[in-house]
């Protein structure tokens, strides 16, 4: 017959339980994974098999029960890992938002906004589109396979129970913040800077004629070139996303590594 120990159980669970918390605070906080099209159920369920898949590759697990102020900070310190690197790639994404912002802005699009369920406010059509064509080329490119590949991985860097984490790391994590007004201004640029040299001339053309309205000739004209400049933009964001998912990427391999603790 059988029999099951309260240890070996408690080890069983343990070995599935801390893995399972740090994968499922990433997916709460992943653009796509944790988008809210998804339900609840279901991500819950896709940890669940991400940490039986992973947990036999896993390090040893410490010996420390679930239900004790030790376990509670074990269970602290996989909810910071896993929700820091899940808003990297929330930052990463918000780089094209912060994009098609700028430019709808330029364009006169700002009046065309909708409520977006998965921020809970309202969105810029413009912004929303680059945002839904950055999922898929981010899909396209595997992304999402080498960011499963990085979470195992930080098992490895970050074994669960380690004792304590870099907490500077975390200065790395908000500098970070800086590429969604960098590389959002760098991704608009094209765009709006041609749509501020055609406003600044009809502005001109407006105090020589003041009979050349602003708003009769500006806002078609402005409309009209935006569409035209998206259409060539997008000829080469794809490269351009290509590089910016490689370097966050790059970045959370970097943030894994600070967040390992200092040697004493």
């Amino acid at each position: 017959m059988l029999e099951v120990t309260f240890a070996q159980l408690q080890i069983w669970v343990a070995g599935f339980f801390w893995p399972f918390v740090r994968l499922t605070s990433f997916m709460l906080t992943s653009p796509i994974l944790g988008h809210s099209a998804i339900p609840n159920p279901l991500k819950l369920a896709i940890g669940g098999v991400l940490a039986i898949v992973i947990g036999p590759i896993l390090p040893p697990m410490p010996d420390v029960p679930i239900y004790s102020w030790a376990g509670f900070g074990i269970i602290v310190e996989q909810i910071l890992i896993g929700a820091s690197i899940g808003l990297i790639m929330q930052v990463t994404f918000a780089v094209v938002q912060a994009a098609g912002e700028f430019i709808g802005l330029q364009m006169g699009l700002a009046f065309a906004t909708f409520f977006s369920p998965d921020s809970g406010a309202n969105t810029m059509i413009l912004s929303r589109i680059l945002h839904v064509f950055a999922m898929m080329m981010f899909l396209a490119l595997n992304g999402h396979l080498m960011m499963l590949e990085l979470l195992a991985f930080s098992f490895q860097e970050l074994p669960i129970g380690v004792v304590g984490l870099n907490f500077g790391a975390f200065e790395m994590l908000a500098r970070f913040g800086s590429v969604v007004f960098l590389s959002g201004i760098l991704l608009a640029l094209p765009v709006f800077g041609a749509l501020l040299i055609i406003n600044l001339t009809l502005g001109i053309l407006n105090r020589s004629a003041p009979q050349l309205t602003v708003f009769s000739i500006g806002f078609p004209m402005s409309l009209t070139m935006g569409l035209f400049l998206l259409m060539t933009l997008t000829t080469n964001l794809g490269s351009y996303l290509q590089r910016l998912f490689a370097n966050s990427l790059g970045f959370v391999s970097e943030f894994i590594q600070a967040l390992a603790p200092l040697p004493q």
